[in-house]
């Protein structure tokens, strides 16, 4: 502890150090400036008479001129080596490195798809425990932030973030050694009203997800009601004024169709809605209105795709959405999101496929059925004090039954298992300074496949972070 103290100790001496170089680098950059303004005013004083006096110190104020502008930049370099004392970018714009160092202990009563951040409720296999216990580091995420220049009056920015979430390497420590995943990237220009927005990103025709520290790697209730998947995009957005605190926006944008087919080890293999030669439409209308201590905001958003299934099997995908966040009192706010679609496994709100095959989907004979599907989610948070919060939300995402029924006769499918899929939740978060967090959360599970009866699981975890 004696270590760690004088290791501050020094860290804040030095900080201390570079503020006052930076501070003074500033005051001479002020200075230089004050001299070029003073030389660049200054009239001529020799007489029109004497035009070769004037001649022999015009070279000596332009040299002058010449030294002063030299070490104006050269201070310019030293303030801005100052600001990027943390990480040195590759240009000459900013970049910030930020992340989360997340731990959970986790235990759970029943059977599910992943240990650590469950999602479905499968059932046991002969021979397995009613239950299991671990520890997890591996929804640890890293982000990156670069802060760029002003490109035809808009401002440029770009961010990436990742996590450990890419698998297990094949060693006997593995299950402790999560490989790195990209989760999103993207482009911004922004001017007043406008944005254009490019990379991979949350669906912006599906922006709200529910509040977990415990759901880090997935965005809360995914394949429970939640569309959330991080696609490849380009969309605008354009926001008009109603009044001071009241604002109405509009979006449109394309994206990469995703089905929900898992791709292949290394190749890039087209999936059935790549094959189509045409990308995914969508488009969002939101308002918003800002009170004094909460956002009111409320959208409907619309998406369509088409998909080719081989032998001129095609379906066309859609989803109506509507979200909303809306505060009750100074104390409470419901947020959540509802939606009706068709053939949209890609999206991630369900566990199951975007269609199924009556026989082998590589038979041109077989017939396939586009699931249609209905869900959501909504969640009730309660904030009594600035540091603490509590949440209870509920998901679901059912496959709509009309015309299923009577396909699902026959056994011989191929497809998904999973019918309805439904998760519950129940969390306090806690903020015990500004950048260290801990919760404590419950999650239920309720999962029934298409024969097979409803599963149910438990899940409980511990999580504590360090935002840096």
């Amino acid at each position: 502890m004696q270590e760690l103290g004088r290791a501050l100790n020094d860290m804040r001496d030095q900080l201390a150090v570079s503020r006052q170089e930076s501070l003074q680098l500033r005051q001479e950059l002020e200075i230089m400036r004050q001299q070029l303004d003073v030389i660049r005013n200054t009239p001529s004083t020799q007489a029109a008479g004497n035009p070769k006096s004037q001649g022999d110190q015009e070279p000596q104020r332009n040299d002058r001129i010449s030294a002063l502008t030299e070490e104006q930049q050269l201070l310019n370099a030293k303030v801005e080596d100052q600001y990027q004392t943390k990480i040195e970018s590759g240009s000459k714009y900013r970049v910030r490195l930020s992340g989360l160092a997340l731990v959970n202990a986790f235990s759970t009563r029943g059977a599910v798809d992943s240990l650590d951040l469950p999602r479905v409720a499968l059932s046991r296999k002969p021979g397995d425990s009613s239950g299991s216990f671990a520890a997890s580091a591996r929804q640890s995420r890293l982000n990156l932030e670069v802060f760029g220049p002003e490109w035809n009056g808009a401002k440029t920015t770009g961010d990436m973030s990742f996590d450990f979430w890419g698998g297990f390497p094949s060693t006997s420590e593995g299950v402790a050694s999560g490989l790195v995943r990209l989760r999103t990237a993207k482009l911004t220009l922004e001017s007043a009203n406008t944005s254009v927005v490019a990379g991979q990103d949350v669906p912006f025709f599906s922006p709200r997800s529910p509040t977990s520290l415990a759901s880090s790697a997935y965005p809360p209730l995914s394949s429970a009601g939640n569309l959330w998947t991080w696609t490849p995009q380009v969309h605008v957005e354009h926001r008009f004024a109603l009044s001071d605190n009241e604002k109405f926006s509009v979006q449109g944008g394309i994206l990469d169709p995703f089905t929900g087919e898992l791709p292949a080890e290394y190749d890039r293999i087209p999936t059935a809605g790549e094959r189509s030669r045409v990308p995914a439409y969508a488009m969002r209308l939101g308002w918003q209105r800002a009170g004094r201590d909460h956002v009111a905001a409320a959208g409907a958003g619309a998406y369509y795709s088409r998909q080719n299934w081989g032998f001129g099997r095609t379906v066309d995908a859609w989803a109506a959405t509507t979200d909303w966040d809306l505060p009750f009192g100074k104390d409470f706010s419901l947020s959540g999101e509802f939606y009706r679609g068709r053939a949209i496994g890609g999206l991630g709100a369900g566990a199951s496929a975007s269609v199924l095959f009556k026989g082998s989907s590589l038979v041109p004979a077989s017939t396939v059925l586009a699931l249609n599907s209905i869900g959501g989610w909504s969640q009730l948070k309660f904030k009594p004090v600035e540091r603490m919060e509590f949440n209870v939300a509920f998901g679901e995402d059912q496959p709509f039954r009309p015309g299923l029924g009577r396909f699902l006769t026959q056994r011989a499918i191929e497809g998904s298992p999973f019918g309805r899929n439904a998760n519950g939740f129940f969390n306090v978060i806690y903020q015990a300074r500004s950048n260290l967090l801990f919760s404590v959360e419950y999650r239920r599970l309720w999962t029934s496949g298409f024969y097979d009866p409803r599963q149910i699981a438990n899940h409980v975890s511990i999580t504590s972070g360090i935002v840096f």
